[in-house]
């Protein structure tokens, strides 16, 4: 696979810990002009270095003596991808965004999948690892997602998802103008034979689905809805929206031919959760796509 790119760069600067404390700590003492926030991004974009290893831990107990090799552009140094951007590492998990035309795992011979990319660049950087799967999104959605960097994580995560992640929201584009502000959507949904989800008022063998949404923006033609799930089903978003009337724009699998962005416009933005391991709530969000907003200007 050839869609990452991997780059040594030797531009950064370099330091000597003179007390012992904590790497955040040090950074905001010594960095001259460095916010707080932008220390935070130089970090999770992997641009800080203790003796020569990277290190995204906010709280790495540093010793006197230690070098400490800060990079002058906050991205991480050693990753590229068109279809993936890492936004947050450690020891045990890894938060991406992904672009839309790649798939969540592999499915098929040699597909295109993020679990691929991100296990060659462990193999690059020499990372004793492999990509855990433990959420999925759509080939054609976009949005955060985490992986687990081993498979104790894994189940962790997979064990008790819904009291780990506490906050997951959506924002897409559907078609028309959706009257409600605000509202609820719950139904089961199943497959049929051709894998097609299809919602039922009653139980109909499938799994029960809840979704809120909010409406953000609106116009005559099309409505920016934000969308919180109290489940996680499949294609849960794309049934719920074409069962309000208003489907999911470029979704044509349940959609009504709205394709305003060329795309199916829907964006996994907001991705909240306590980590497996250290049990810190982490908070993850990115801006609504360009595309969806230029819609309502």
């Amino acid at each position: 696979m050839k869609q990452v790119n991997y780059q040594q760069k030797n531009n950064y600067s370099t330091y000597q810990v003179k007390t012992a404390q904590p790497l955040l700590e040090w950074l905001l003492q010594n960095l001259e002009g460095a916010s707080r926030n932008k220390i935070k991004a130089t970090l999770h974009g992997h641009g800080i270095k203790v003796n020569g290893k990277i290190r995204t831990q906010f709280n790495w107990p540093l010793q006197v003596g230690d070098k400490i090799s800060v990079s002058k552009s906050k991205q991480n140094d050693c990753f590229r991808s068109r279809y993936l951007r890492l936004v947050y590492e450690d020891k045990y998990i890894v938060v991406i965004e992904k672009n839309i035309g790649i798939l969540s795992m592999e499915a098929g011979h040699k597909s295109l999948n993020v679990k691929a990319v991100l296990d060659e660049y462990f193999r690059q950087s020499r990372q004793h690892c492999t990509a855990h799967v433990v959420h999925r999104l759509d080939r054609d959605t976009s949005g955060l997602m985490i992986y687990a960097k081993d498979k104790q994580t894994e189940l962790t995560l997979e064990s008790d998802w819904h009291h780990i992640v506490y906050d997951r929201r959506y924002v897409a584009v559907l078609s028309g103008e959706v009257e409600n502000d605000e509202g609820t959507i719950a139904n089961w949904l199943k497959d049929n034979r051709a894998f097609i989800t299809y919602s039922s008022p009653e139980d109909n063998g499938g799994k029960y689905a809840v979704t809120h949404y909010h409406v953000l923006r609106r116009s005559v033609d099309h409505s920016l809805v934000e969308f919180r799930l109290e489940t996680g089903r499949k294609n849960q978003i794309r049934v719920h929206s074409a069962d309000m009337g208003h489907p999911v724009c470029g979704d044509v699998k349940y959609g009504n031919g709205d394709d305003p962005c060329g795309r199916l416009c829907l964006h996994a933005y907001v991705l909240c959760f306590y980590h497996p391991v250290t049990h810190q709530p982490m908070e993850f969000e990115t801006p609504i796509p360009a595309a969806f907003l230029h819609i309502f200007k």
